[in-house]
Parts: structure tokens; sequence; C-alpha cells
């Protein structure tokens, strides 16, 4: 197995790098653990799939990524977005739904692939930020909602989706757990308040031994989780139902596109504080390679962690050779996974929980109606429909990309021409850009100040504050400047975008257009 030399920011041997690396990985998989069960159970799978999940696949990742920091496993968006995308067509928990969640993921993994060997890591700018400050925190507190009878240990009406099973659960006090209470609020205090002691404080790790010793100490009586068999990795994609595969594709690229934006923007982040290059292709890769293999291995959709990520640059890792550390960890946890079976399920709640709070960034949303509003439209559009379409948050997330290209066109047809006349010239400076959706409103408008004024001499078009011209716009400059100097005005055009002058000069220049 080869790893990359250390990053221009350690400046070191691997040698030298190695025990940092190691240190990191290691205090990585202690966190990654716990929330790997509990990101399992948001996505409705066994949570050794989680365990599983967070193995082999950050191993394999490690080979392919760009990035020295990124920790690669069960993250809290892609399990929301895998529960949505299977609980409509299968049991949560069923052998048909875990069949398919090792479906998806394999449909996850060679879209990521694809995408990084075609080089079209620029897709995952589609999702545009209004679009993405909507769905994140509509999305976070689906999680929290989804969490919430676990934390209060209530089992809602099977019917109610996550929002009506929070409300509910919130609604009958009486059903309460005071045990489950107790342990909700204790890992909540452990995790926030270990966060104030030190960075690098493992709380959710110590919340975790704590849960699992007060549980086998019989000191409480609460929902556990019950089974989590030990062993090696096994081998499944044996299992997977190949002929539902077609059924998947859809929800497994908006899966791969929106879980990637995560690990985009912690990588580029964490790039640019560096001041080192990333490459969003091969990070494309390394995410796709990380889901095939927990297809194959009985694992869950996974993406990059962005909490497990922090601690993975706090701890002190150099080079990429951390995230395999970090598998490797679990990968030697795995035959002894049992010991996990009596931790509560209030605790993951807590865990998740606390996980997404840094999520619900309300904030921003607010604030984006006085900077623009069509931009803030996207963004309170894809909030509401998250929340009304769940679990179908496929659907919520293209009504947010279909608003962001309405959007976009709509700008793109907007064309303001600001006019001016003085002693017989007449000045039209257009802004935005002229092509064919725009172009024949600047000749409309010039037919009608020719059709009232008399007095012109001169016609001026500033084209300085114009983005663009395409074929069509050049053409309609060349019939404007046909038209203007029929009528016997001289004809000047001033500010050509460089980018657009070649074209324009071709066109427009009388005795060099090929149309002349």
């Amino acid at each position: 197995m080869r790893f990359p030399r250390p990053s221009r920011r350690s400046g070191r041997s691997g040698a030298r790098t190695l025990p940092y690396d190691v240190i990191a990985g290691i205090s990585v998989a202690m966190v990654g653990l716990p929330q790997s069960l509990a990101y399992a159970e948001l996505a409705g799978m066994p949570p050794v799939a989680g365990l599983y999940a967070g193995a082999l696949p950050p191993v394999l990742a490690a080979l392919f990524a760009s990035s020295p920091y990124l920790q690669t496993g069960p993250v809290a968006i892609t399990a929301l977005l895998t529960f949505g995308a299977l609980s409509t067509v299968a049991t949560p928990g069923s052998p048909e739904y875990l069949g398919l969640g090792l479906a998806l993921a394999l449909v996850i993994g060679v879209v990521r692939v694809l995408l990084g060997l075609l080089r079209g890591g620029w897709l995952a700018y589609l999702m545009s930020q209004p679009m993405l400050l909507g769905f994140v925190p509509a999305a976070a507190v689906l999680i929290s909602a989804s969490q919430l009878p676990k934390a209060l240990d209530v089992t809602p009406p099977d019917e109610a989706n996550d929002l009506v099973a929070a409300v509910w659960s919130l609604a009958h006090p009486a059903l309460w757990s005071p045990a489950a209470l107790a342990v909700t609020a204790g890992t909540v205090l452990v995790i926030l308040g270990g966060r104030r002691l030190h960075a690098l404080f493992p709380g959710v790790l110590v919340a975790t031994v704590l849960g699992i010793a007060l549980s086998a100490a019989g000191l409480y009586g609460g929902s556990v989780v019950a089974e989590v068999p030990s062993g090696l990795l096994p081998f499944t994609l044996g299992d997977i139902p190949w002929d539902r595969l077609p059924s998947l594709i859809f929800p497994g690229v908006i899966i791969a596109l929106i879980g990637f934006t995560e690990a985009a923007s912690i990588s580029r982040r964490f790039a640019a504080e560096d001041g080192s290059r990333w490459n969003s292709n091969r990070e494309f890769i390394s995410q796709g390679v990380a889901n095939l293999t927990a297809a194959a291995v009985g694992g869950m959709p996974c993406g990059g962690s962005f909490s497990r990520s922090s601690v993975n640059r706090m701890s002190g890792a150099r080079t990429r050779v951390s995230g395999a550390v970090t598998g490797l960890t679990v990968l030697a946890f795995l035959p002894f996974a049992a010991v996990l079976e009596p931790l509560p399920l209030a605790v993951l709640g807590a865990i998740v929980i606390v996980a997404v709070t840094g999520l619900l960034k309300f904030r921003p949303l607010i604030r984006l109606w006085s900077i623009s509003p069509p931009q803030a439209a996207i963004a309170w559009t894809t909030f509401v429909a998250t929340l009304v379409l769940a679990p179908r948050l496929d659907l919520a997330v293209l009504i947010g990309v279909a608003l962001s290209l309405a959007v976009f066109l709509w700008r793109l047809m907007q064309l303001e021409v600001d006019v001016a006349v003085h002693e017989g010239l007449l000045t039209l400076a257009p802004r935005g850009v002229l092509w064919f959706g725009t172009a024949q409103r600047l000749e409309a408008m010039l037919l009608d100040l020719l059709g009232t004024r008399s007095d012109l001499v001169t016609l001026r078009l500033d084209l300085t504050r114009l983005g663009r011209i395409d074929t069509t716009g050049a053409l309609v400059l060349r019939s404007i400047a046909d038209q203007a100097r029929t009528a016997g005005l001289e004809v000047e055009l001033r500010g050509i975008p460089p980018q657009s002058r070649q074209l324009t000069d071709r066109i427009v220049t009388p005795g060099t257009s090929p149309l002349d």
C-alpha cells in the first residue's frame, strides 16, 4: 500500500510523520465508532453496517484522496438521504432494505468514480449555495426530529414521519422514560462539556463508555442496541438486488452530489488554510471507492465527515495515512464489537442530535432576504420542500436545483440599458449579457428612439458593462449599426468585452464581416 509524501505543511519525512498520523487516526476512530452506530440507525440500517462502513472503506479511500485530513465513513446527511431514498420502497431493517442499502452504496460509488475519472468535479457546484443554505438546516431539523423518540425512549405511531413522530413524542410526556432522559442529558453534558475543556476531549467516546457501563451494570432499563455481530467483514456483493439498481440511479446521483459537497467544503477549507492544492476529481474517486467498498463488505453509503476531519487535523494528522489508520483501528475492533450491545439507544440519539446542532444555521437564511430576494426564495423554498416532502429528500433537492437554474435563466434574460442624449449624441449602455435571449430588446429600444428623435447625429454603443456577447448578440449589434447608418447617424462602438472582441469585430465591422 502506497501513501503520499507528507504535505507541505509538515515538511517532514514519512518516518517522522507516521507517529502523528497514527495518533490522529486512532483518536478519530474513538469518535467514529459510536458515531457509526448512530448514523447507521439514522439510515435505517443495522448498527454493524456503520462499523463496516467505517472500517475498510476509509483505508481504500486514503489511497486516492487529495486532502490529508478528510475522514471518510458514515455521516449524518448521507444517512438521512439514504433513509429518504429507501424507506418509501422497503421496511427499514428488513433484508430487502439492507440489500437496497448495499445497492445504493454501489450506485453512489460508481457515480462518484465516473465523475472523478471524467473530471466532473465541477458538477458538485451545481448545488448552489442558496439551495444548500435551505437544505442543510432543514435536513438537520429532520435528523434531530428522527432521534427525539430514541432520546425519550418512546414509540410513536408507525405511520408518522419524523416531524410528526417528534411532535407526538413531545406531546406525550407521560410516556417519557426518566432513565432515557437522564442518559440523554448526561450524554449531551459530557460531549458539550468536554468541548469546553479541550477541543480534543473524546466526549462521544466517554459518553458511550459510560452508557455501556450503566446498562451492563443493570442500572438502565431502556432500549439498547441489543445486537452487534462480532467477527470479520462479510462479503456482500451477492446480497445486492441487481435488478433494483435502475430504480436507485436517480437517488444515487442526488446523494453522490449532495454528499460530496460536505467533503468538498471540508477539503477546500483546510487546503486554503494550509496554502496547499486540492483536487476535486481525486476526491470524487476517493469517495466513490469508499462506497464501492462499503457495498462489498456489508456497509452503508458514506461520505466525508466534517467533525471527524476536524478532529483528525487538530490531533496532528500530516498525511492521508491517518485516514487509513482510522479504518484499520475500526477493523481491529470488529471482533469485539459485541461489547457495544448494551449501549442505550438514548446515547446514540443524543450523539446524533449534538452532532447536527452546528448545521442548524437559520441566521444566513434570514439575512439572505436583504442580500438577494431571488436567492432567498431558492433557499426558503428548498427548506420548506425538504420538511414537507420528507422522506423524499431527493425531490426537495431537485426542486432546489430547478429553482436555482430558473433564477439563473431569469437573470440572464435581464438586460438593463442606460440611455443618454446630449447635443445629438445618443448613448446606449447595456448591462448584463447580450445573447439571443436579450439582444432583441436593445434593437427595439433603438428603433423606438429613432422614431421619436430627429435631432440625433451620433449613436454610441457603450459595451463596457456587458459580461459577454454571443453570435446573436453580435448580429444584432451589426443590425443596429446598419439601421443607425441608414438613418444618417455615425456609429461608435466602445468597450467590447475582451472575450467577445474577435467574434464581434468579425461580424460588426463593415467590410470584414462574413455577411458582407
